[in-house]
This record gives structure tokens, C-alpha cells and sequence, in this order.
């Protein structure tokens, strides 16, 4: 049976998560493959300065900047990251050929930025002819170093733009999907009732319903949204909002102890945030392209965030909402009130509603049929039987 190196970073949640959406998918497919889920910071451990310094991964240095909301100057931040990548890339590869030669897959798949070229050039030689492939969990690349690198390398992309961007580089092939990938839960119907569901929550069956979400760690934004909807709220434009607060008690506490004129739910980390949006007719949040993918697949709108303190590498999902007319976006939350009127508007939201619908994201799906595509060319892989899907531990 082929084996597949999946390599995922743990900084912000979505490259790990679209790591064990795959699996899940690869898994309910019944495909008979041995998935090796790898933690890249775990992998790069013992070659990371910050940590044999501090003992604190990148990942949560970067994890942390999030639940605060101190995110302006990202793009320094990420030309920095880089220095560091490139100073590394010696010692990346020598761990990269060891671990290649401890798992020997017939296929590697990155949903991590920044690192690709190490891990690409240790297979290459370690294991000449096994396929590479990296899949964006951004909506667009991020140049230079980002995404995309000249390599003999397989890109698969989520939308024009990005594979546009692909096709620059000088080798690989490039493979469109339909949209990004996201758990399978969001492609499920989900039969509980929804008057139900909310009354469950403490909230009115009837009243409008924002889902507030940044992410698995929260952000301190979201307080100023909780304050700026009560300032907006009025018997003419009644709402309730669910903030899901993440791996962030902290956040959630304070927001417990405000006193808001509108039903509020608080909830710290979930592993059903698609039930949560079924309840929901709106989401609030950062430009995350996770977050905004899973919103359209459960048929929400979104309000969005754009200024200085939106990441870099996010600044084109706020382009992707406008130009597809699936949400509002505001330069601050300063705004909120003037977006929730666009979004409760009748007119408005029915348009936008329709635009929604017309979108099919089956990209977790589709993903491994590409892979399977691509093992096709070296049919002595896809002999054998049996299924096995693990996480595997550093090496040591």
C-alpha cells in the first residue's frame, strides 16, 4: 500500500487541521494508503534556536501575537522567519534525509509555507522520483518563499489566483481544486434543530445569530466586538452573538464578565465549530481563509477586519470576499454597526446568500483523488491492501 508523509505546522491551527481533514477524508474514503502525519516544529525541534534557547516553540511565540492581536508588522516578521529558514537550510536537510530514510514514503504532502525547499531538496536525493507536492491552505501565495519555489514540485491550489502564482515557478505541475480544503463535518447535513440549538445556548430561537471566531487561540479583538455590537444595539436591529474563544480561558473569562445588552454564548475550545455555525447566520472575524471557507460551506456571510493588523499573508482573502460579494469588509471594527446592518439587510443578504450557493468546495475530497493521480505514475506503489492512519513522534 503507498505510503504518504503528510507535514503540517502547528502556527495559527489551519495547516493542521487541513492535515487531519485530509486523513479523515483519505480515511472515510476507505482508500487503503499509510498516512505518517508529521509535525514539522516537532521534526525541526532539536535544530530550533528560539527553543533550545527559551524551551518555547516558534509556533507558539506566533500562537501567542494572535490571542493578543498583535499582528501589525507581519510581513517583517515573516522576512525575518525567512533569514532564519535560509541560515538553517543545511541543517534542515540532514534531518530531512534521516526521517526520509526512517519512513520511506512513496509521497510527501506539505500544507506548510516556508519550509519547502529543505524538505523537496532532502527527498530528492534521499529518494530520487518520489513526488512532492504542496497544497495551499491560503487562498494566494504570499511571494517569495512563501508557497512557491522553484522546484520540480506539485502544487495544488485553491483558486486562480494561486495557481497563477504557481505557474511562475520554473517546474512541478499544478492542480486546481475547488475551493480550500476543510474538515468533512462541514459537508455533513446537520439534522439537530436549530431553534433547539440555540435555546440550549441560553439564546433566543429567533433573534439574528453572530458567530464571533479567530481561530483556535481567540484574540482580544473580540472583546471590542462584543462592546461595539452592544453600543449598536437597538430594538430595530436586535442580534445575539456565540463567540467560541478558542484554547484562550483567559479571554473567555473576561468576556463572562461583561454586561451586554443582547444573549450572548461563550464557549472555550470546540471541535464543533460547523455545529456551532449551523446555529449561526452571520461570522465575524479576522480574513483567515480556514475561517471564511468553513463559513461559506455552512452558508454564513462573513464581516471582516482590514487594516495594519491584518496578516500579510491574508490581505488577499479581504479582495477574494469583495470580489465575490460573500461578505462585508471594514477597515476596524469601529464599523461594526454599519456591517450589521448590511448583513441583517433583507436584500442584501438574500444577494449575498445567492452568490454563496453557487459555490461547491469539495476540496477535501478531491484532494486525494489527485494524490492517488499522481501515484498512479509509479504503479509498483499502489500494490497491497489494508489501512493504517497515524500521527507520527519526533525523531530523535
Amino acid at each position: 500500500m503507498p505510503r504518504v508523509a503528510v507535514v503540517y505546522l502547528e502556527a495559527g491551527g489551519g495547516h493542521r487541521a487541513a492535515a487531519h481533514a485530509l486523513a479523515d477524508a483519505i480515511r472515510l474514503q476507505g482508500r487503503d494508503w499509510t498516512l505518517d502525519l508529521l509535525n514539522l516544529d516537532l521534526e525541526l525541534q532539536s535544530i530550533d534556536p528560539l527553543y533550545r534557547l527559551t524551551g518555547i516553540h516558534g509556533y507558539e511565540l506566533y500562537n501567542w501575537t494572535l490571542r493578543h492581536g498583535w499582528t501589525i508588522g507581519s510581513a517583517q516578521q515573516i522576512r525575518m522567519l525567512h533569514a532564519m529558514v535560509w541560515a538553517l537550510y543545511p541543517l534542515q536537510v540532514q534531518v530531512w534525509r534521516k526521517r526520509w530514510r526512517e519512513l520511506r514514503p512513496d509521497l510527501v504532502l506539505s500544507v506548510s509555507p516556508h519550509f519547502n525547499r529543505a524538505m523537496y531538496s532532502s527527498l530528492a536525493v534521499e529518494q530520487p522520483g518520489t513526488p512532492y507536492v504542496t497544497l495551499f491552505t491560503d487562498l494566494a501565495d504570499y511571494p517569495p518563499h512563501f508557497w512557491v519555489e522553484d522546484l520540480e514540485q506539485h502544487c495544488i491550489c485553491a483558486t486562480d489566483r494561486a495557481a497563477d502564482q504557481a505557474a511562475s515557478a520554473k517546474g512541478g505541475r499544478i492542480w486546481r481544486t475547488s475551493g480550500m480544503v476543510i474538515h468533512p463535518r462541514f459537508h455533513e447535513s446537520i439534522t439537530k434543530d436549530r431553534a433547539q440549538g440555540r435555546r440550549e445556548l441560553g439564546l433566543d430561537p429567533h433573534l439574528p445569530t453572530g458567530l464571533v471566531l479567530f481561530g483556535g487561540y481567540g484574540s482580544s479583538r473580540m472583546m471590542e466586538i462584543a462592546t461595539r455590537a452592544a453600543q449598536s444595539h437597538s430594538a430595530s436591529r436586535p442580534v445575539q452573538m456565540i463567540f467560541l474563544c478558542g484554547r484562550n480561558r483567559k479571554l473567555a473569562d473576561r468576556l463572562r464578565k461583561l454586561t451586554l445588552p443582547y444573549p450572548v454564548a461563550i464557549r472555550e475550545f470546540t471541535n464543533d465549530v460547523a455545529g456551532f455555525m449551523a446555529l449561526s447566520d452571520f461570522l465575524i472575524g479576522k480574513p483567515g481563509p480556514g475561517s471564511i471557507s468553513e463559513a461559506l460551506a455552512m452558508r454564513l456571510p462573513v464581516i471582516v477586519e482590514s487594516n495594519l493588523r491584518t496578516l500579510a499573508q491574508e490581505r488577499y482573502n479581504v479582495q477574494w470576499i469583495r470580489e465575490r460579494g460573500v461578505g462585508v469588509v471594514i477597515p476596524s471594527f469601529k464599523s461594526l454597526a454599519g456591517a450589521l446592518d448590511q448583513i441583517l439587510d433583507p436584500g442584501i443578504r438574500g444577494e449575498m446568500l445567492r452568490r454563496i450557493n453557487r459555490m461547491q468546495n469539495r476540496a477535501v475530497f478531491e484532494v486525494p483523488d489527485i494524490l492517488e493521480r499522481i501515484l498512479e505514475e509509479r504503479p509498483d506503489v499502489l500494490a497491497g491492501a489494508g489501512v493504517s492512519t497515524r500521527s507520527m513522534p519526533r525523531s530523535g
